[in-house]
């Protein structure tokens, strides 16, 4: 390690994973305004909140959890121009007040700045 290595490290910080909770969050955060499917959940993530990433495991996880509480539906759906349909997931109209309610958490941790203070 070097000093530069340091000053490299706080400059540009290398991405922040989400773990199961802040994915449940995130997708409920999306769903609350469409429909969606894993990679776009991803890629949507990359783009709207580029510090953030979030793995196939634990958006799979997150979803598997998602639909077997029934907070949300998914759906195989043939796409023009693609060979296999895509799994596409709608959030379960009687679990919308839920799902605002994890959204705000995660809007809540996304103006954090990393030691918890508001920015």
């Amino acid at each position: 390690m070097k000093f530069e290595d340091i000053h490299t490290f706080f400059n540009n910080p290398p991405p922040h994973y989400l773990n199961r909770q802040l994915a449940v969050c995130y997708v409920l955060s999306v769903l609350l305004y469409r429909e969606s499917y894993g990679t776009e959940l991803i890629e949507q993530l990359e783009q709207d909140y580029p510090c953030y990433r979030l793995s196939d495991t634990v958006l799979y996880g997150a979803l598997k959890f998602l639909e077997q509480e029934k907070t949300v539906v998914g759906y195989w759906k043939k796409v023009e121009g693609r060979g296999r349909p895509r799994r596409m997931y709608q959030l379960n109209e009687a679990a919308h007040s839920q799902a605002e309610e994890l959204a705000w958490y995660w809007q809540r941790y996304v103006r954090q700045d990393p030691q918890g203070l508001a920015i």
